[in-house]
């Protein structure tokens, strides 16, 4: 029994709208820059999830609160 499950387009649309899609979508592209600069200081690719685990370790923290800042200014 396989477990894809087609989605409408009305359904992909709402997902890829949603404010938890754009968040985990704003924060992937931080963990690839982070991976790529990384990466290019190291010489060679470093992978994703050790990119993943540094930027969490490093990063996350002070990034969550500048987005909730900027996100509370434009209310």
């Amino acid at each position: 029994m396989s477990n894809d499950v087609k989605e409408s387009p009305a359904t992909n649309d709402l997902l890829k709208n949603s404010s938890l899609y754009r968040e985990f979508q704003a924060e992937r592209e931080e963990i690839l820059r982070h991976k790529w600069i990384e990466s290019e200081k190291a010489g060679r690719d470093i992978g994703f999830e050790r990119a993943l685990t540094d930027w969490i370790i490093k990063h996350r923290s002070k990034w969550r609160k500048s987005r909730q800042a900027t996100a509370s200014q434009q209310m």
